[in-house]
């Protein structure tokens, strides 16, 4: 069992700044099934919230909402107060796929894959030295930086978790979204991530997390968002030391993942 982990929250300015997800009376489709039905989502800077539900309650779908991967048919997206289609600014936006797609069958080196984070800050001009430095800062914020020059289908499954997370912290992202960061990983990775994400949330970035269950990352967690059948059951606290099981909208239905294609490319995000 893992250690408690404290909480770590920075101080909010006088003038705060536009939540950095605002999703609202969301209604989507996947392959012609209504998904989403009206769901409203907000995440602030300096702040964690954990999407949870069961099989097919929409977390996915809602995540990808946010990505603009899945288009909206009705209801509003703003990201750090743009509205969707005028948002430009993806390199704000860092995000954690399921972990099984970090080595995707091409023989790639842990830096190599890292290294893609910093793509979208200056498109196709040479890497600086400042990339570099990013790259290694990430590396060695998950534990990593050991392991630059090694291949990543070499590593463990819990190794390419902390992998995918460098990758999305090199380009030190205002919105840090992760899809089931814990399904299947260590317990010193889990710990490894708990530790990236406090650091991240006194920065002041905003965390969107897609979990299963809260489990170690509890005490992190300011909000809990509970989707069932598409819409949002529960929004809010946390219940102390109980996790998914006690929130309102829970079925006992466990899978760790929703219907659907989990690993679709965000549109504008390196996946």
């Amino acid at each position: 069992m893992t250690s408690p982990i404290p909480s770590a929250r920075p101080t909010s300015p006088a003038h705060p700044a536009p939540p950095a997800v605002r999703l609202h009376d969301a209604v989507a489709s996947r392959g012609g099934r209504p998904v989403l039905r009206g769901v409203d989502l907000t995440v602030r800077p300096g702040e964690v919230v954990a999407l949870l539900g069961a099989n097919g309650s929409g977390k996915s779908t809602t995540v990808k909402a946010v990505t603009g991967a899945v288009p909206l048919e009705r209801g509003t997206l703003e990201l750090f107060g743009t509205p969707l289609a005028r948002f430009r600014a993806w390199h704000r936006i860092g995000y954690v796929p399921q972990r099984t797609t970090a080595a995707s069958g091409v023989p790639a080196t842990v830096r190599e894959v890292v290294s893609t984070g910093r793509l979208p800050l200056h498109r196709l001009l040479p890497f600086r030295r400042s990339d570099r430095t990013a790259v290694d800062r990430a590396l060695a914020a998950v534990g990593m930086l050991d392991r630059a020059r090694d291949g990543v289908a070499d590593l463990s499954g819990g190794q390419q978790q902390r992998v995918l997370i460098a990758r999305a912290l090199a380009g030190a992202p205002d919105l840090l979204i992760m899809d089931e960061p814990m399904a299947g990983v260590d317990a010193a990775s889990q710990q490894v991530l708990a530790d990236t994400l406090r650091a991240e949330v006194a920065r002041g970035a905003a965390v969107l997390l897609v979990l299963h269950e809260l489990g170690p990352l509890e005490p992190l967690i300011d909000r809990a968002v509970v989707l069932r059948d598409g819409c949002v059951a529960h929004d809010g606290p946390p219940v102390p030391n109980t996790g998914l099981h006690a929130l309102p909208g829970h079925d006992h239905v466990h899978p760790h993942a929703d219907h659907g294609h989990e690993h679709d490319r965000p549109r504008g995000l390196l996946s």
